[in-house]
């Protein structure tokens, strides 16, 4: 009876430490995957900054000879088109910064395929053991 007792203590223990290991395994595959969007967030951001401050550049040199080219082509009337330049400079200025600041305000999703894969996870270990599922 002792020996029936000492096995069913070695199936449980050894139950329980299968179920670590597959936990211990599911969790570092998340991890795996959380670095992975983070690496690539990183890479994305970087490259789009990266292109923005270009695009920045060349539109601020283009506009500045353009205004240049205006200023020269009617020369009599120069003090005319630098304030009318300068005006609608500021003017699309102000529509730039309105737009960043609306772009900050919007909160965007970090991480949502690991969220999703824990939630799934989550599921299937509810279902596991019985329990019902919650609606989301």
């Amino acid at each position: 009876m002792d020996d029936r007792q000492g096995g069913g203590n070695s199936g449980l223990f050894r139950a329980l430490k299968n179920i670590a290991v597959t936990l211990l395994a599911s969790g570092k595959t998340r991890l795996e995957l959380l670095g992975n969007e983070i690496e690539a967030g990183k890479l994305r951001a970087i490259r789009l900054l990266l292109l923005a401050q270009g695009m920045a550049f060349c539109f601020a040199f283009c506009m500045l000879l353009a205004v240049a080219w205006m200023t020269v082509l009617f020369w009599d009337s120069r003090v005319i088109v630098l304030g009318a330049s300068t005006g609608f400079f500021l003017v699309l200025g102000v529509v730039f910064f309105a737009l960043f600041k609306q772009s900050t305000r919007q909160p965007e999703h970090v991480f949502a395929v690991s969220i999703a894969e824990l939630k799934e996870d989550l599921r299937q270990l509810k279902e596991a053991v019985g329990h019902e599922s919650p609606a989301d």
